[in-house]
């Protein structure tokens, strides 16, 4: 076979096979737009954060919805969802400003960007991201919000992995890029190590308190932080993605119950006094809770069966009654109003 022959066979080939693959991408695609019987139904319309009375969350169900901010009346999570045009991975709100983290493919890689979005869902701020989403928050007067990424790894079960917890003052701008740089007191003592990670951040209503997760020395810490002091100190250890209740006493939290291994149990720490709580979810929860009120947390739990969604589930904060399924095919709720 001749040099020219052989370059026009492969360049048939690179087309033939560029055109298979043109075809799976459409039918991707095609396949992502349709609904599953089964599955919640959502209809577009005008989702705002304002709207008392009501639960806005991720929504998980196949179909054009898919990712989208969703809301719903919060006495009646499983009716059709009202679908915003916002889609995140992460979101969170509170006091009417929103927190979104979303991603989407780029030239190179994909492009993660943190967006502070206002009541009626409008973006005000952009903040690139510097890995994948993971967790975030907005302080109860919608003042700060934070976010944490993965640098390296894909899970707080890897054996390695980095992340990097950002604070942002809603109102200026002005961002706090890296817990990491805060000063450290472990124990009574002043702390330094380069394997330190935070993530988890939930806010007091103060607009300076917060508490976090520290991971240092294969071990997690709560941590209760200052953002005009820039420091934060340890006051529990095992302790991960922490969520602090509505009134200020208690502290919700994941807890690893095997060495080594990615499994939690939802506890409650009361802060007067550092007695815990396990409730009475058994199932691993790899999720910050959120408080829907004084007496009960929602967080989201693997659809059995599937790899790629999650339900939502709430417990009562006091270690009695059962777990419940408040809403299918959704993750990051929150409370609107």
């Amino acid at each position: 076979m001749t040099r020219s022959r052989r370059l026009l066979v492969l360049a048939l080939a690179v087309l033939l096979l560029g055109g298979v693959a043109g075809v799976l991408v459409v039918r991707a695609a095609a396949r992502s737009e349709q609904t599953r019987a089964g599955d919640p139904t959502a209809a577009p319309g005008k989702v705002t954060l304002d709207r008392r009375g009501g639960l806005a969350f991720l929504n998980g169900a196949q179909g054009p919805h898919r990712g989208a901010l969703v809301s719903v009346p919060d006495r009646s999570p499983q009716e059709e969802r009202t679908a915003s045009g916002l889609t995140c991975l992460r979101f969170h709100a509170a006091a009417g400003t929103g927190v979104c983290l979303s991603s989407a493919p780029g030239a190179l890689a994909q492009d993660n960007r943190a967006l502070i979005v206002d009541s009626e869902l409008r973006t005000r701020r952009e903040f690139p991201l510097a890995g994948t989403p993971s967790r975030a928050r907005v302080s109860p007067s919608g003042r700060f919000a934070a976010w944490t990424v993965f640098v390296t790894g894909e899970s707080y079960g890897s054996a390695f992995f980095s992340t990097r917890t950002s604070i942002v003052d809603t109102r200026t701008g002005a961002l706090e890029p890296d817990l990491e740089k805060f000063a450290i007191e472990l124990d009574g003592r002043p702390y330094s190590a380069i394997d330190a990670n935070f993530w988890g951040v939930t806010f007091s209503k103060d607009d300076d308190t917060f508490y976090a997760t520290l991971a240092t020395g294969n071990q997690t810490y709560l941590v209760k932080g200052s953002l005009a002091r820039r420091s934060v100190t340890t006051l529990a250890s095992n302790v991960e993605c922490p969520s602090l209740s509505p009134d200020e006493t208690r502290v919700a939290y994941k807890k690893r119950v095997q060495r080594g291994a990615s499994l939690w149990r939802e506890h409650v720490l009361d802060l007067g006094t550092l007695r815990e709580q396990p409730l009475t979810e058994k199932r691993s929860v790899d999720d910050q809770a959120l408080w829907l009120d004084d007496r009960t947390l929602a967080y989201a739990l693997p659809t059995e069966g599937s790899v790629d969604t999650t339900d939502l589930w709430t417990v009562p904060a006091d270690g009695t009654g059962a777990p419940r399924l408040l809403a299918p095919a959704a993750s990051s709720p929150t409370r609107l109003g």
